[in-house]
């Protein structure tokens, strides 16, 4: 039988793990939403827009599709996993 005590935490417990997985969630919305408008945005509907701008030899466009959405992709990498350290601390439940 579960006592008062530990019948007033699971409350808050539950809370704060839907805060926390919530704010990872948006996270990782926001990451995808930044790669997305990256790679296909400026790589493929904006190629022709951005065809003028040169960058080591070939257009912008074509550089954001061969290469910059994989350097974009790789500094989102290491940005989620600065701020999901912040978030896990934030919560209590970094490692």
């Amino acid at each position: 039988m579960a006592t008062p005590a530990s019948t007033s935490a699971r409350p808050a417990r539950e809370a704060s793990a839907n805060a926390y997985w919530s704010a990872n969630i948006r996270l990782i919305a926001f990451c995808l939403a930044i790669w997305f408008a990256v790679s296909f945005g400026l790589g493929i509907l904006l190629r022709p827009a951005l065809s003028g701008i040169m960058i080591g030899g070939v257009d912008l466009g074509f550089w954001f599709a061969q290469q910059g959405s994989i350097y974009t992709f790789i500094a989102l990498i290491f940005f989620y996993a600065a701020r999901m350290n912040r978030i896990d601390r934030e919560h209590g439940v970094e490692e």
